[in-house]
């Protein structure tokens, strides 16, 4: 039976990982260890307190005892996904962003190398390529991180590489696009645009709307993931794309219509700084490998909205700010 760790098990993607994995694969553990910052959240996986291939705990990938601990009990897959992820954050107090996404990479890179686990998985990100305007960026193109969250995402990426390059530690990084599904923190995009509707509040839309990227439904990004573990050439990267290039306000738009509200819901604001305007992922070494995502995007957006719908105690929770002191009053963490 293969033991799994995965980081930052508790937030969006994730806890949407340590349930596909669970019911995949019948012949693993998953150690979840995360940070619980103002993302993670526990009733992501409530479902799985009586799991008895499942434990959580709670703390810091950047804290060289714990993970060496976890470590000891025998890990042979490690599945980073934990960090600090949200630009406009990253703007305003770039130091956690450093701590976590590169120091506590390098934490779990030295205690995979030391222990000898059988893969490392590093969730990068598409960001790490910065703005294109026209065509789409390979995993050889050059990296040009344009934000604190994405030049610490890059680090991180760039030091899996090298343990693989000088200590020959089986690593696999995947820079995926934008993810979107259930479970995910309201400061997103998507996320937050449709809680924002379903309060009776404006969707704010940067500059003019007009930013591009690719989506990728969440559950197709865990199956990639899933499929590298076995499948990914260790030292390679490789993209993990959508194929579903869209306007920010084409979304906006749609999300408007599918929940019956009024155009005048969105409203436009300031430019981000640094705002990357176009985000494009060519996949075609993860499709000639055999994997490609199953989902429309359509589909899977009406999907993500009638979750968020259907689960406002999940969402009004964190949204009222109460949220925090809920789940420490609710959970003895070890």
């Amino acid at each position: 039976m293969q033991k799994y760790l995965v980081t930052g098990g508790a937030g969006f993607i994730g806890s949407n990982f340590v349930h596909y994995l669970l019911s995949k694969r019948k012949d693993c553990q998953v150690v979840n260890l995360d940070k619980l910052t103002y993302a993670g959240n526990l009733e992501n996986l409530a479902d799985l307190k009586m799991e008895a291939r499942y434990q959580f705990v709670k703390g810091d990938i950047a804290d060289e005892a714990c993970v060496d601990q976890i470590f000891k009990s025998g890990i042979d897959v490690v599945v980073n996904f934990a960090a600090e992820t949200h630009v406009d954050r990253s703007i305003e107090n770039p130091t956690d962003f450093i701590k976590t996404d590169v120091y506590g990479t390098y934490v779990l890179l030295e205690a995979a190398r030391r222990y000898g686990v059988k893969k490392f998985i590093q969730i990068s990100t598409d960001e790490v390529y910065g703005s294109i305007e026209k065509g789409s960026f390979r995993e050889t193109d050059p990296l040009m991180p344009r934000n604190p969250y994405s030049a610490s995402k890059a680090g991180a990426d760039r030091l899996a590489y090298s343990y693989w390059a000088t200590y020959q530690l089986p690593v696999v990084i995947t820079r995926a696009s934008n993810n979107f599904g259930p479970y995910q923190y309201p400061e997103k995009f998507i996320s937050l645009s449709v809680t924002n509707l379903l309060e009776g509040k404006t969707i704010p839309i940067y500059g003019d709307g007009r930013n591009v990227r690719d989506w990728l439904y969440v559950g197709d990004h865990c199956a990639a993931v899933d499929f590298l573990v076995d499948q990914g050439k260790d030292g390679e990267v490789y993209n993990v794309a959508g194929g579903n290039e869209k306007e920010n306000i084409e979304i906006a738009k749609e999300m408007v219509c599918y929940l019956k509200g009024s155009q005048d819901s969105i409203q436009f604001v300031k430019d981000r700084l640094g705002h990357d305007r176009r985000y494009s992922l060519n996949a075609d070494k993860l499709k000639v490998l055999g994997w490609k995502p199953k989902s429309s995007f359509l589909t899977a957006l009406h999907e993500t909205l009638d979750w968020y719908q259907k689960n406002e105690v999940w969402w009004k929770k964190i949204k009222s700010g109460k949220f925090k002191q809920y789940y420490q009053k609710q959970y003895e963490l070890r």
